[in-house]
């Protein structure tokens, strides 16, 4: 009998938009509220998490996002742009780099294997896309996620700055060759 797991590519419409808003503010809610001030929370999820934008990055041909649906309800997604400036010298050419910029699972998903699925549907379409490599960055205090993708094979090459509100934090960039 097959699994009413379902991983699809998302549509590019306001509905979808609307859903990822909606998830993606409570997910980055739930996974960093608790390390970032209220002011500051409410101003990154306002800027990042908004139906506008959600919409604006559906729309980009660049980018594509997987949708795990549990009996057509959002359990988890993955954002992923290929022609990713992460890390590159500036004037690079980055057609063939890819990015992770979003692997987000709801908290009662995690531990059984969909940020796992996710992160292989990602992989599978940047090598579709010729990319040959996927980068993507991780929250230095973020230890359990840097111990998910140390295990999927990605190394440390950098860092880089991230602001959450008026916070400005260390992220660590991953890459793993295709």
């Amino acid at each position: 009998m097959p699994s009413p797991l379902r991983i699809v590519s998302a549509k590019r419409t306001a509905a979808v938009a609307a859903q990822l808003a909606e998830f993606g503010r409570q997910t980055f809610q739930d996974t960093y509220a608790a390390q970032n001030s209220a002011e500051d929370m409410a101003q990154y999820l306002a800027e990042h998490f908004g139906p506008e934008q959600q919409l604006a990055e559906l729309q980009d041909p660049n980018t594509v996002f997987f949708l795990a649906l549990m009996q057509q309800q959002l359990v988890g997604y993955a954002k992923l742009t290929v022609g990713s400036t992460l890390g590159a010298e500036p004037g690079a050419d980055v057609s063939n780099r890819a990015e992770l910029q979003r692997l987000y699972v709801q908290e009662d998903w995690q531990g059984t294997g969909l940020g796992a699925t996710l992160l292989r549907r990602c992989l599978d379409e940047a090598r579709q896309r010729g990319c040959r490599s996927l980068l993507l960055c991780v929250w230095e205090k973020n230890t359990q996620a840097q111990e998910f993708y140390r295990r999927k094979g990605f190394k440390q090459i950098g860092e880089t700055e991230y602001r959450v509100g008026h916070d400005v934090q260390n992220d660590f960039i991953l890459r793993k060759g295709l």
